[in-house]
């Protein structure tokens, strides 16, 4: 097919030309925002002012600066996408619509995970075309990432990340019925640390009205940083760069020496005499906020907004097995790791191994680290939603274990997303690295997720009776 070939969507912002396949159109990189470069990295992100002519949005564009991250005998790379793809253009969004025309088709805004620090709309596992095929408008987001997104840097608004989510948001809102969307009709989705930037648009004013369903995928309501925490990291970064806490200290240094600075924050002591570390040393950089956005639901649109929202059982797998410290582990790892997330370690290692009396400390350290990571957090937000939302809150676990690892990668974090992207067939996601591993992935099992996250894009239920805080209104999967 010729470039020319390829229909044209008229937006407010231009003309662009996508891709037409056999599940639909397709349209990569569009712009929601101006470039996040120079000082703009440390400034809200801007309205793009347009173009002339008809925009190439056949192929894929760049993606916001960021490490690789190694997981070893893992791939990883369907989830990360393809790391740092340079250019000063990436506060994008990438469209997969069924038809760009006037049908008025429910909207699915997902937010890639990746720590923080890593991650794009380029990854593999956020295609999205079974939405697509579904009848669904699917708008995947770009923003920004470590330093630039979320290092809270004096004279700079915090939470930028979030900012640039919100701008996306916007732009859903202004344009995305020229795609043959609803713009009154939108979920808002994401996975990891998506799923918690998702939390916070449910607790903060400027969200109100931009969305109208939710999805949490193993995020946390209460995985943001303090604002002390937060000072900590500022000093580190300032300090590893040899510059001012400021604006204009962060502005002179080049994308590449942030990049290159993120391993001499690692393992920073994050513990106050308020706060534990929500991300448990894994990260220096996430939301910094006064209160967690479990506690501060009411400042938000989320009283209006269903909440589909869950975890899956093993999640702290993920960053034990591939490295090989799941088998490794010794009674000290876990007092280390209950140590960032409790403040008495000792009384909480207990109370877990008298409901896992069996468990090995590996099995033990896993749990730890994947509540302190996504199941508390989650619960709480899940609590706190029921309770003041009159549109309902949905609660999954996600229990399938890959057969990756010979075996021991288990229910881990990201495990979810072949089966809600009904693509758990794919075979770049099996074999001996693969994320799901070399056995078959259950075809009912994708069907059946996938099923009730469309169900939820499009009437705000995933099918099954809204939480009550009890164990009986949680749907399980495998």
């Amino acid at each position: 097919m010729s470039q020319n070939a390829g229909p044209i969507v008229r937006t407010p912002c231009g003309a662009v030309r996508g891709v037409r396949d056999v599940h639909g159109e397709l349209y990569r990189a569009i712009p929601y925002a101006t470039s996040p470069a120079g000082s703009a990295r440390f400034a809200p992100p801007a309205p793009h002012p347009g173009w002339r002519g008809v925009r190439d949005a056949t192929s894929h564009g760049a993606t916001a600066p960021q490490p690789v991250r190694d997981f070893g005998p893992l791939d990883m790379r369907p989830y990360f996408g393809p790391g740092w793809v340079r250019g000063a253009d990436y506060s994008t969004v990438d469209v997969r619509t069924p038809g760009s025309d006037s049908a008025g088709r429910p909207v699915l805004v997902f937010v890639h995970g990746g720590g923080f620090v890593t991650g794009s709309s380029q990854a593999a596992l956020y295609d999205g075309h079974a939405f697509a095929r579904a009848g669904i408008v699917y708008v995947t987001v770009n923003y920004r990432l470590g330093i630039s997104g979320f290092l809270d840097v004096h004279g700079a608004p915090r939470n930028r990340g979030l900012l640039d989510v919100l701008a996306a948001l916007r732009w859903v809102q202004d344009t995305i019925g020229a795609f043959g969307g609803d713009p009154t009709n939108v979920t808002v989705a994401g996975q990891s640390a998506g799923a918690t930037l998702v939390g916070a648009l449910l607790a903060i004013p400027e969200a109100t009205g931009l969305f109208h369903r939710a999805i949490m995928q193993s995020g946390s309501g209460t995985g943001a940083f303090t604002p002390e925490q937060a000072e900590r990291v500022t000093r580190a970064a300032a300090t590893a760069l040899g510059v001012d806490t400021t604006v204009d200290g962060f502005a002179a240094i080049p994308d590449e020496q942030f990049v290159a600075v993120l391993p001499k924050l690692a393992g920073l002591d994050l513990r106050t005499a308020s706060a534990t570390d929500p991300l448990v040393g894994l990260s220096p950089f996430g939301l910094v906020l006064d209160e967690q956005p479990a506690d501060t639901l009411a400042n938000g649109p989320a009283a209006d907004i269903a909440l589909l929202i869950g975890t899956n059982t093993e999640e702290g797998n993920l960053y034990l097995v591939p490295q090989g410290n799941f088998e490794s582990s010794q009674q000290a790892d876990v007092l280390a790791a209950a140590g960032q997330a409790h403040r008495h370690p000792e009384d909480a290692v207990e109370a877990l191994r008298a409901q896992h009396p069996q468990a090995t400390p590996g099995e033990l350290r896993s749990a730890l680290i994947g509540d302190a990571l996504f199941g508390a957090g989650s619960a709480r937000m899940a609590q706190a939603h029921s309770l003041m939302s009159n549109r309902g809150t949905h609660v999954y676990s996600f229990g399938f274990r890959s057969t990756a690892l010979h075996g021991r990668l288990g229910a881990a974090h990201t495990v979810e997303l072949p089966f809600v992207f009904d693509i758990a067939d794919s075979e770049w996601l099996h074999g001996p690295a693969g994320l799901l591993g070399p056995a078959p992935a259950p075809d009912s099992l994708a069907r059946q997720m996938h099923k009730a996250w469309l169900a939820m894009v499009r009437h705000g239920s995933p099918g099954w009776a809204a939480y009550d805080n009890t164990p009986a209104t949680v749907q399980h999967f495998g």
